[in-house]
């Protein structure tokens, strides 16, 4: 790439080829563009030709500047640009060493002692302990709400609520909340919104255009790819982009260059990665919602599925992970069926090209709404979470299949 190009007017599979590669970041002087990915930059002290340039440097703070190694060099500016140019409204983006630093570090720049913050009662469970843990020690209080409940929501608004976190889908159950409502609602009350956009990143769901301040990535997951690198990200407009970047370098918060070659190197295929999951998680769902072992299975993308009519209506893709509840069974039976199962690993974390199976327990973090969920009979409560990777769609219900036959043994 020769030139800098204006990614804007192009379609997302061409700027994730092209976003954050610029000449000056691939090149050399009299030969720009010299290789075709930002070489890794790994440097603390930057060198000024005079004390004139060092006085200036203090003028400028932004990407493509040289300052200092707290502020990036081209390998954390390339990737930072990248993900700017995939977020439609983005002025900039600031990365985190990982996903839970970058919520934390944007609700400590957005909240102050004696804030309210409303979070989602579906928020990942680091987040809750945040809202239970630092936050409460700075004197913000977390209070929950329902996910599908707007009018709950908004009868959960006080004088004092200043941000909302939101998760849609939840990393857990999938519920599906109603973002462009919610948002409009906080910008009417003058709330910062805040989303964990991870589930389907910018590819399948854009937060800024549907009103949402502060959008927030785990990298681990999908950017990444590859679980073998931690990184998080925040998206915002102008207003709130300055504002984080400032609080970020306040705190001192820098990634590794190292890390950044690898979230970059696995952008270039995330959309390639994410219809190929998307499309063998429906296959799996689909036929998981045909088995007599399962009471119900949480996928948004799946007919049917609870908030399917609003993924349907504001999400133009999604990713690998659902979960599906077994019927009946016990905590025993549950543990058999995924330790009998060969092609999923057992752990944290989703959106690598491997798959993944954790148990899923909503009640014991739960405080604002119900699980078993409405429509399900109480003793269905047992869940299992599935991150579907790359393998073929057909060994993974094979093992699955076996794994349910020895569930249904346990009795």
């Amino acid at each position: 790439m020769a030139k800098n190009i204006d990614t804007s007017s192009l379609h997302t599979d061409t700027q994730l080829t092209l976003a954050g590669r610029r000449p000056e970041w691939t090149g050399i002087e009299n030969h720009p563009s010299a290789v075709v990915t930002p070489a890794v930059w790994r440097a603390s002290t930057h060198l000024y030709p005079d004390m004139a340039a060092l006085r200036a440097g203090h003028a400028y703070n932004e990407d493509g500047r040289f300052y200092y190694g707290r502020r990036g060099a081209p390998t954390q500016w390339a990737l930072a640009e990248a993900l700017t140019q995939i977020e439609p409204g983005a002025a900039g983006t600031v990365l985190y060493p990982s996903g839970l630093a970058a919520i934390s570090g944007v609700l400590l720049a957005v909240l102050k002692p004696g804030d309210v913050l409303l979070m989602t009662d579906n928020a990942y469970e680091p987040s809750r302990t945040l809202g239970n843990g630092i936050l409460k020690t700075i004197g913000v209080e977390t209070r929950w709400f329902d996910p599908t409940d707007l009018a709950g929501f908004e009868a959960a608004i006080c004088e004092r609520t200043a941000a909302v976190l939101l998760e849609s889908p939840g990393s857990l159950t999938m519920d599906v909340q109603d973002v462009p409502a919610i948002a409009a609602i906080c910008r009417d009350r003058g709330i910062t919104s805040i989303i964990d956009n991870t589930w389907a990143s910018p590819l399948g769901f854009a937060p800024l255009p549907h009103g949402v301040d502060i959008t927030l990535m785990a990298l681990t997951k999908h950017a990444g790819g590859h679980s073998d690198v931690m990184m998080g990200s925040a998206s915002a407009g102008p207003e709130w982009y300055d504002r984080l970047r400032r609080h970020a370098q306040q705190m001192g918060t820098v990634v590794s260059p190292d890390d950044a070659a690898l979230v970059l190197r696995g952008l270039r295929t995330l959309s390639l990665r994410l219809e190929r999951e998307t499309a063998s998680a429906l296959t799996i769902a689909q036929w998981l919602s045909a088995r007599p072992e399962v009471a119900r299975v949480l996928c948004p993308m799946l007919p049917g599925a609870p908030g399917h009519e609003l993924w349907r209506r504001d999400f133009t893709g999604g990713c690998g992970l659902f979960s599906f509840v077994l019927r009946g069974g016990s905590s025993a039976a549950r543990d058999a069926l995924i330790d009998t199962l060969s092609l999923f690993g057992i752990g944290y974390s989703w959106g690598g090209f491997e798959s993944l199976a954790t148990p899923l327990d909503p009640a014991r973090v739960r405080t604002a709404s119900a699980w078993p969920l409405a429509g399900m009979e109480a003793e269905d409560r047992f869940g299992v979470r599935l991150s579907i990777g790359l393998e073929d769609p057909r060994d993974l219900i094979a093992d699955l299949e076996q794994a349910l036959g020895v569930w249904a043994a346990q009795g």
